[in-house]
């Protein structure tokens, strides 16, 4: 059973790039919803994610045939809070951009939170194998009503196997 908080809690992560990392999974067990912005790299990582929560996923540039019919960019509203996603974020279309509240992206493995013209562009980093070294990041959301306050998570990088640094 999840443990409730007020609001609508939402994971937001990217670029795990076949790499579930069990803090991260401690973490989307208490979520409502998950967003992941590509570079899953596994079909195997979709259902595990599926399993903790509903999930939005759009494909990035690591993800190859088997991710053929995914989406390279997605909008939908969670709470009355318009999102759109994108892998990387010179791809986003001015229409997708333009009607949303949360712009989502990845693939610079880079932790970023902005806001521009009203709109909060939103990177929550990688929290796959550890890469560029990078710090390991993920985000997790909450929404009530329509506003939303985001947290940002880091995790302690530990030599695992198959990480890379």
């Amino acid at each position: 059973m999840k443990e409730r908080k007020a609001g609508m809690r939402v994971g937001i992560l990217s670029d795990t790039h076949g790499l579930l990392r069990p803090q991260v999974k401690d973490v989307l067990k208490t979520c409502d919803v998950i967003l992941h912005g590509g570079d899953i790299n596994r079909e195997t990582i979709i259902k595990e994610l599926e399993a903790f929560a509903p999930l939005y996923v759009v494909r990035g540039n690591n993800d190859k045939e088997w991710a053929k019919g995914m989406p390279e960019e997605l909008s939908f509203s969670l709470e009355g809070v318009s999102f759109y996603m994108v892998h990387n974020k010179k791809g986003a279309s001015p229409e997708g951009v333009s009607g949303a509240d949360v712009v989502l992206y990845g693939h610079s493995h880079r932790y970023d939170e902005r806001v521009i013209d009203g709109t909060l562009w939103l990177n929550p980093g990688s929290c796959g194998p550890r890469r560029f070294h990078q710090p390991i990041t993920m985000a997790v959301m909450t929404i009530e009503g329509r506003a939303y306050q985001v947290e940002k998570l880091e995790f302690a990088h530990e030599e695992a196997r198959g990480a890379g640094t």
